[in-house]
């Protein structure tokens, strides 16, 4: 009996009445801890840690096999990707460390991925902190004076450094030093303590709040950009192929366009289709299947989920389409104006639907559009249907 959403659970059907596997194509087994049961998640209810890729999920960090290591399977950002290999190879014909990485892009566009990859491809230790961890300059020394000749030290959300860190860290990424002081009161004395030369790879979402002196001592800049539609769909597919599920062309490329440009979302949407597929499916991914999945998840076309056309509509609606300031839009959605700069903007602008104004946020003619909503010519905004 067929389900109200108009797919077939395939535990309700027997294996001769599913859908064929295409030409080519071989449908995983799914036998013991691997069967899934029960029914989807709810509408709604894992949405909002789909699409939005600021905090990674434990199945992001536990997944390390979808991760390229290597640039040749690092897909996208072409032009930053062929830079890094000249410089890497440069650095490697010397026998010297790689000059310092500074990375800048919203998240899950693949900074730490990438920090990895320089590392792999150098061949050297990769060690990985986020600057929240570094509280006291004893944190920061206890990791400098464990590097080995040439490490790749990744520091996430590099912004957030404190003063006296970034202090430290200058003369390390400068004279390949570190500075301590020993004893206190009158008697105390700075010893200069030599270290290995190293790579720092420093990542922000937020490149105006890193201070030019910082800025300064990065020899290398890579700006990541939201990944085009040819470089997602290639994504997905390595990705079905890593975990072993069948996908059509047409699946993986609506997968690929509801992800919002961005490799995290498209790996974490593809992991649902294929919870949906197994149940509904017999496993194997069709564009009918991501259709159902995306419905139940409240995902769009343009990859928006439910509260980001709320934000929108707040907009629209209360404030007559912009402009309105952040701190009260933030307010409005009952966000912090950080989570709304940094996680929910960019995209939002990204895909055409929001202008930022020196008088406030502004909706474009495009986000009237999508949300089937019109302007009327006494200012008041409603549906066209």
């Amino acid at each position: 009996m067929a389900n109200k959403k108009g797919l077939t659970p395939a535990s309700s059907r027997s294996p001769a009445t599913g859908s064929p596997a295409p030409s080519g194509a071989t449908r995983p087994t799914t036998t013991g801890a691997g069967t899934t049961s029960g029914s989807p998640a709810p509408s709604g209810a894992t949405t909002a840690s789909i699409v939005h890729p600021e905090t990674p999920l434990e199945e992001d960090r536990g997944d390390l096999s979808l991760r390229p290591r290597y640039l040749q399977e690092f897909l996208g950002q072409a032009a930053m990707k062929e830079n890094l290999s000249v410089f890497i190879s440069a650095a490697k014909q010397r026998k010297e460390s790689l000059d310092h990485l500074f990375l800048i892009g919203p998240p899950g566009l693949g900074k730490t991925t990438l920090a990895q990859v320089v590392a792999n491809e150098l061949g050297v230790d990769f060690k990985v902190t986020s600057a929240p961890a570094l509280d006291k300059p004893k944190d920061l020394a206890g990791i400098l004076t464990t590097v080995t000749e040439g490490t790749v030290f990744f520091i996430d959300e590099i912004h957030r450094l404190k003063p006296t860190i970034e202090e430290m860290l200058y003369i390390a990424m400068e004279d390949y030093e570190l500075d301590w002081i020993i004893g206190q009161g009158p008697s105390a004395r700075t010893i200069r303590i030599p270290i290995p030369p190293f790579t720092l790879v420093g990542a922000t979402t937020k490149a105006g709040m890193v201070s030019s002196p910082l800025i300064s001592r990065f020899g290398i800049t890579c700006r990541f950009s939201f990944y085009e539609q040819a470089d997602m769909e290639a994504i997905v597919h390595r990705s079905a192929g890593i975990l072993k599920v069948s996908i059509d062309d047409d699946a993986a490329a609506l997968i690929a366009s509801s992800s919002r440009g961005t490799p995290r979302v498209a790996n974490r949407l593809l992991r649902r289709m294929r919870d949906f597929a197994q149940v509904l499916e017999q496993g194997h991914i069709s564009r009918r299947v991501v259709q159902e999945g995306l419905k139940r998840l409240e995902i769009d076309s343009l990859g928006l989920e439910r509260y980001d056309r709320e934000i929108l509509k707040i907009i629209i609606e209360r404030y007559n389409g912009g402009p309105v300031g952040a701190e009260t839009l933030a307010i409005s959605v009952g966000e912090a104006v950080d989570t709304l700069e940094d996680y929910y903007e960019p995209y939002l602008i990204q895909a055409g639907l929001l202008q930022r104004t020196p008088r406030g946020r502004m909706v474009t003619p495009f986000a009237y559009e999508h949300l089937n909503l019109e302007r009327n010519s006494n200012g008041n905004n409603g549906l066209l249907f």
